[in-house]
C-alpha cells in the first residue's frame, strides 16, 4: 500500500512539477529576442547551435510561425531539405495563406532541386516578332544550348539563329547566327546575380550585348535588384533598371522600370509582372508594360528606333515527367515607331529544357 502511493505520488506531482517549470521557463524567455539572437548565429554561419536552439523556441512556443520559418530555414542552409520541408509543411497545416511560410517553402524546393542529381540539360527554344507597318517583317530565333548547375550556381550556353524576312517591297531575307553565354551566381545567401553576354558577327544581331543584375532578398518576402543593360550595334547603347518584388502567398510580384540613355536624354518604362503559381515550378504570368525601353534584350537593330509601345504578355511555364521544362508566351505592343504613327506588333516563344542525370 505504501508503494502504491509513493507511486500514485509520483505520477500526479512530478509531471506537475515539469509543467510549471515549462510555464515559468517560458515566462523567462522574450521570444523575440531569442529570434533574433538564433538568426544573428545563423547569418554568422553557426548553423548547428542556431538550429539547435531554434528547435528549443519551437518547442517552447509551437504557435510562433516566425521561428518554425527561422528554423526550415537554418536546416535548408544545413542540406536538410526533407526535415526543413517538413517544418514548414507543419506551419502550413495551419496557417495555408502564410506568404513567409510559403516563400520559404518555394526556396527549399528550389535549393534542393539545384543539389539534386540533375545538374546538366539541353535547351532549345523558338521566338518570332511580326509587324505589317510601314512594311512586312517577320523575325524569328532559333535557339539550342545547355546548362548545368555549378557550385556556384547554374549557367548555359546557347547558339541562337536569327532569321529575317520582309515583304517583297523591301525584300530583306537573312540568317544570321549569336552566341550566347549566361549565369546566375550566388554571392550570399541574400544575394545572387544575373550576367549575360552574347556576340555576333553578323549584321542584325547586335555585335555585342552584356547584362548584370544584382538581388537582395529582404525580410518578408521582398527582394529589390539594379542592373545595366550594354548594347553595340552602330553605337554604344545603356540601359539602366531597378525592380522591387514580393512573394505574397501562392503570387509573385515584380514592379521594374527601365531607364533608357538615348542621344537626345534617357526615356522611361515601367512594367508590371504578377504571376500565379500553381505548386513549386508551374505558373501563369502576365507582363503589362509601358515606356521606350523593352523588358526582354534588343536582338536586333531596328528596335532601338521605336519611340514608345505599350504592351502585355502571358507566360506560362510548367514541368511534364519530372525531366521535360516547358515555356509558352504570347505578346501584343502597340508600338508608336514614328512620331504619332502606331502599329501592331505581336510576338511568341516555346522554350523546351531536358533535364539529364549526371550523378
Amino acid at each position: 500500500m505504501r508503494r502504491l502511493l509513493i507511486l500514485l505520488f509520483v505520477g500526479l506531482f512530478i509531471p506537475g512539477l515539469l509543467n510549471v517549470s515549462q510555464l515559468l521557463s517560458q515566462e523567462s524567455i522574450d521570444p523575440e529576442a531569442e529570434y533574433l539572437r538564433i538568426q544573428t548565429m545563423a547569418f554568422n554561419g553557426e548553423y548547428e547551435t542556431a538550429a539547435a536552439d531554434a528547435r528549443k523556441l519551437v518547442n517552447a512556443f509551437p504557435s510562433y510561425g516566425d521561428a518554425r520559418i527561422l528554423l526550415g530555414r537554418i536546416l535548408a542552409w544545413q542540406k536538410e531539405y526533407s526535415q526543413a520541408a517538413s517544418v514548414i509543411d507543419t506551419l502550413l497545416k495551419t496557417e495555408p495563406d502564410n506568404a513567409d511560410a510559403l516563400a520559404a517553402r518555394r526556396d527549399i524546393s528550389l535549393w534542393s532541386k539545384e543539389r539534386s542529381a540533375v545538374t546538366t540539360d539541353l535547351r532549345t527554344g523558338y521566338s518570332f516578332d511580326y509587324f505589317a507597318e510601314p512594311y512586312t517583317r517577320f523575325w524569328q530565333v532559333f535557339t539550342v544550348g545547355a546548362g548545368h548547375k555549378f557550385n556556384w550556381g547554374p549557367a548555359a550556353a546557347y547558339v541562337n539563329i536569327g532569321n529575317l524576312i520582309t515583304d517583297a517591297e523591301t525584300n530583306l531575307e537573312a540568317t544570321e547566327v549569336q552566341f550566347e553565354l549566361e549565369a546566375y551566381p550566388t554571392l550570399s545567401k541574400k544575394n545572387y546575380a544575373y550576367l549575360d553576354y552574347a556576340y555576333s558577327p553578323g549584321t542584325y544581331f547586335p555585335t555585342h550585348r552584356a547584362a548584370v543584375e544584382i538581388w537582395q532578398v529582404l525580410p518578408a518576402g521582398f527582394a529589390v535588384s539594379a542592373g545595366l543593360n550594354y548594347y553595340y550595334f552602330d553605337r554604344n547603347i545603356f540601359i539602366a533598371l531597378a525592380s522591387v518584388e514580393k512573394y505574397l502567398g501562392k503570387y509573385w510580384l515584380s514592379g521594374k522600370v527601365y531607364v533608357y540613355f538615348k542621344d537626345d536624354g534617357p526615356t522611361a518604362s515601367f512594367y508590371l509582372n504578377v504571376r500565379r503559381y500553381f505548386n513549386d515550378f508551374n505558373y501563369l504570368q502576365l507582363t503589362l508594360g509601358a515606356g521606350t525601353a523593352p523588358d526582354e534584350p534588343f536582338d536586333i537593330q531596328s528596335d532601338i528606333m521605336r519611340l514608345s509601345a505599350q504592351s502585355a504578355r502571358l507566360t506560362y511555364n510548367f514541368a511534364v515527367n519530372g525531366k521535360f521544362t516547358v515555356r509558352l508566351g504570347a505578346g501584343y505592343s502597340r508600338e508608336e515607331y514614328e512620331e504619332s504613327v502606331m502599329r501592331n506588333r505581336f510576338e511568341g516563344n516555346i522554350n523546351l529544357i531536358y533535364a539529364l542525370k549526371v550523378k
